[in-house]
């Protein structure tokens, strides 16, 4: 069980990683992505995985306790707008 749970982690891509991370209810900045996953550019893999694996990614404003603003991404569930117009641009042939 280790050496299988040893061996998934280390054929993760940096993508898969944060992907896992944010589907466990994690909410981290682009520094503590940057830093955990070795991601040169945090928003860019954010984006993929919008728009490749169709995850609802919200970016929220996060004061800390010394008044310092930053922007935590987290996992979210998407409005009834956002379903339905993927809906229509399904129906649309848009996609």
């Amino acid at each position: 069980m280790l050496v299988h749970y040893f061996m998934e982690n280390i054929m993760m891509t940096q993508k898969q990683k944060l992907r896992k991370a944010l589907l466990s209810g994690q909410e981290l900045t682009s520094k503590q992505i940057k830093a955990r996953y070795q991601i040169a550019s945090p928003t860019k893999v954010i984006s993929m995985l919008r728009l490749e694996d169709g995850l609802p990614i919200y970016s929220n404003t996060h004061t800390d306790t010394k008044g310092r603003v930053t922007q935590k991404f987290r996992l979210g569930t998407p409005s009834r707008k956002v379903i339905a117009a993927g809906y229509r641009a399904l129906a649309s042939g848009l996609v």
